[in-house]
């Protein structure tokens, strides 16, 4: 079998399993494999295939890859109101248990209980916001 039939033949094989995968990657390195099968079909010797296949696979992978990425991975959305509470500190102003208690979050008081129904959270001790229930913090102290 011609060289170039077998660079055509990987290409393809690598083309399907892109579509399978979405990785980005795949396709690159199908890419590649084409651009050597044309490289194969004028007479390019198989050590030399080889040199062309590696250096287009790589410059690919690293280059075109993570722009290619950037591009479809949508940006972080802003989080905005309660959303924006969730995963920042807060400071216990009175004890907090299963029950209940007082955080300031941001300048602001908030009913708070803690995540761990078990753990009482004494005054002055600082917290992590882990859910917004309604108008009531879960905490988890910080360690």
């Amino acid at each position: 079998m011609d060289p170039w039939l077998m660079w055509l033949i990987a290409a393809l094989l690598l083309g399907v399993a892109e579509l399978l995968t979405l990785t980005a990657a795949l396709g690159l390195l199908g890419g590649a494999a084409l651009l050597t099968a044309g490289f194969a079909a004028v007479g390019l010797p198989v050590p030399g295939q080889f040199l062309v296949f590696a250096l287009v696979a790589t410059a690919g992978v690293v280059f075109v890859r993570p722009a290619a990425l950037r591009r479809l991975t949508p940006p972080q959305r802003e989080r905005f109101g309660v959303e924006a509470l969730v995963g920042g500190a807060a400071l216990v102003t009175a004890e907090v248990t299963g029950l209940g208690g007082r955080v300031r979050i941001g300048g602001e008081e908030w009913t708070a209980r803690a995540y761990d129904e078990t753990l009482v959270i004494p005054p002055g001790a600082t917290v992590d916001v882990i859910e917004i229930k309604g108008t009531t913090a879960l905490v988890y102290p910080r360690e």
